[in-house]
């Protein structure tokens, strides 16, 4: 702590927006430079506060008093050191995290806590401008060959730690690039893909090998819109035998459904059916998107970071009206007595896309989906709600009376969240155990019901952050190691006993 009066000195800052007219014109991020002494000020903010709370919200332990104290110093090539100890990818998680760190942050008691995520964008980028970002080789090879069954950040993370153990990597991806979500989920307004490149680059060198355009087992259908279209199917039995282990890293890929009548009108797609085309057009893999809301009214259905994603995306896509609709109430601006610190502070998260334009709408619920003469949507009526709960205590939904509404759409957008793994595929074929929620079960080592397959991410933890995914890759590549060797050196971020937290 090198400025004992920081956190009275200096308020929280966050770097500028780019106006809204001018981002809505590209597709690139959206935040203006940030100087460095403010990040220095940002850094100085961070208290001797001799319990940091911030560690425990962290899935990774990210040593996050030291770093901030380093870059107050202007030591970033320490503190770059101190990041990427515990954080494989900190220029994912500084532009994609939800930063849970900060809602645990000290200062967060009676103050606004410090800007730690953009402490470490800041750091991560700095790193790679200078140069200090390399490759970092197994010393030597140990023969053991493991393959990973997806490219998100689980299964990179998982890789990349795997590699520079001496094994020998392959990754194994569906779709037509690796990078899972980080690619075709993930609007380049809020990463562009030059920075997951860079990342894969580097995961490369270390010798890390992809495979694309390859699904392992035979897919019960496809629903996730994530699939390559021409991909070639490998038999999860095949990967078994050739592999001395096997990490599925697939994610939670099977999203929630909208059971109302008129779901099957044309112009209505599940998020990722229409993120992914869109994002390809960015990559320059299509000249067009199938499905555009140019000059449409479009209804976003479901309030949380996909539907984010999806409001702007339509925005830069040209709509001509957005509603998002989220059913459960809106969220108080400030933490209310039954959310204390350090919890996660349950309130109204505006996004860069919530500032472009839009209606959210609360607390509300669709009825129906309304046809033209052609069978395409027109409009979608909806409900308000109230939210209750029933004798098990679970949540539920009352319609309150009269309050009926109709909105004229012509594209309907469904971003309500995904229920785990898909079913069928690797899992059916392996004879996979499934939880009750329909996730992979996992053991203390990260292994599942069969000998040799492991498991980390969503598919075993169920749609969550991307540092929860990173650190279960590294926490599953250390048990892999010590599986294959007997001993590892590898970190493990998450131990055994969290997990009977899922």
């Amino acid at each position: 702590m090198g400025d004992i009066t920081g956190f009275l000195k200096f308020d929280r800052e966050l770097p500028n927006r780019r106006p809204v007219h001018v981002r809505l014109r590209d597709w690139k991020e959206v935040y203006e430079p940030f100087p460095v002494e403010e990040t220095q000020h940002q850094g100085a903010r961070c208290m001797d506060c001799g319990i940091p709370f911030c560690h425990e919200g962290c899935p990774l332990g990210n040593l996050i008093p030291e770093w901030n104290d380093l870059v107050y110093r202007g030591d970033w090539s320490e503190a770059t050191q101190r990041l990427h100890a515990t954080n494989n990818f900190p220029d994912f998680t500084g532009r994609l995290c939800p930063a849970p760190c900060e809602g645990s942050c000290v200062l967060g008691i009676n103050a606004d806590p410090v800007a730690i995520e953009r402490i470490e964008y800041e750091i991560a980028e700095r790193a790679w401008s200078e140069g200090w970002v390399t490759p970092v080789n197994a010393v030597t090879a140990t023969g053991k060959r493991v393959a990973i069954v997806g490219s998100g950040p689980s299964g990179m993370a998982a890789a990349q730690q795997l590699a520079r153990a001496g094994h020998d990597v392959v990754v194994f991806e569906r779709a037509e690039k690796p990078g899972g979500l980080l690619r075709y989920g993930i609007p380049e307004f809020k990463m562009e893909k030059a920075v997951l490149d860079r990342r894969l680059g580097q995961l490369k060198a270390e010798g890390v090998e992809f495979r694309c355009g390859i699904s392992v087992g035979q897919p019960a259908c496809e629903v996730s819109g994530a699939a390559a279209a021409n991909a070639s199917v490998v038999s999860a039995q095949s990967l078994v035998d050739e592999f001395d282990a096997v990490v599925l890293a697939g994610g939670a890929t099977l999203p929630r459904d909208l059971p109302v009548p008129g779901r099957e009108l044309a112009g209505i797609h599940r998020a990722m059916e229409y993120l992914k085309p869109s994002n390809m057009v960015q990559e320059g893999l299509l000249d067009v998107s199938p499905i555009s809301a140019a000059g449409k009214h479009v209804v976003i259905i479901g309030g949380g970071d996909t539907g984010a994603d999806c409001l702007g995306t339509v925005h830069r896509q040209g709509a001509l009206a957005v509603h998002q609709l989220e059913i459960m109430p809106e969220p108080p601006r400030n933490r209310v007595g039954n959310n204390p610190w350090p919890t996660w502070p349950l309130i109204l998260r505006t996004s860069a896309a919530h500032e472009e334009g839009g209606e959210r709408l609360f607390a509300v619920t669709t009825v129906e989906c309304l046809s033209d003469e052609n069978g395409n949507v027109r409009a979608l009526r909806g409900e308000e709600v109230e939210l209750a709960y029933n004798e098990q205590g679970h949540p539920a939904f009352e319609p309150v009376p009269a309050s009926g509404f109709e909105l004229p759409c012509e594209l309907v957008l469904l971003a309500m969240g995904f229920l785990g793994p898909e079913q069928g595929g690797m899992i059916a074929d392996l004879g996979i155990e499934l939880s009750s929620r329909g996730n992979v079960v996992a053991d203390a080592s990260w292994s599942t019901n069969v000998e040799g397959v492991f498991v980390c991410g969503d598919m075993t933890r169920g749609q969550s952050l991307i540092v929860w995914a990173i650190a279960e890759g590294r926490s599953a590549a250390s048990a892999v190691d010590r599986y294959l060797m007997g001993q590892t050196s590898l970190p493990a971020p998450i131990l055994p006993g969290q997990l009977a937290l899922r």
